[in-house]
């Protein structure tokens, strides 16, 4: 005869293995919102811009958000966005706004 299954344990394990892929997730999301720079924009400000992407129904907008992100993920050095106050490693600020020679 065969041994019943036990079904309770089954389902544990599935739900806990489901908890567990929600929480790396999570995680990615935010490694990807750190990698790309956007952990400088306000949470407002970034809550929106997600809404808006989702809103979005120009399929040549999409597209084009497509092929940014994925030439992103295929660079060798992910580098965030340029941010207005960041300046290089080395470099220092430019005296009286004067353009650099």
């Amino acid at each position: 005869m065969r041994k019943p299954k036990d079904f309770d344990s089954e389902l544990k394990a599935l739900a806990d293995k489901a908890k567990a892929i929600k929480e790396r997730r999570v995680r990615q999301l935010g490694e990807l919102v750190a990698a790309t720079g956007a952990d400088a924009l306000d949470a407002d400000l970034l809550a929106g811009a997600l809404l808006g992407a989702v809103a979005m129904k120009d399929a040549a907008t999409k597209e084009g958000w497509h092929k940014a992100g994925a030439a992103f993920f295929r660079g060798k050095e992910r580098q965030p966005a340029p941010r207005p106050d960041q300046r290089l490693e080395g470099s220092l600020p430019l005296e009286g706004g004067a353009a650099p020679r």
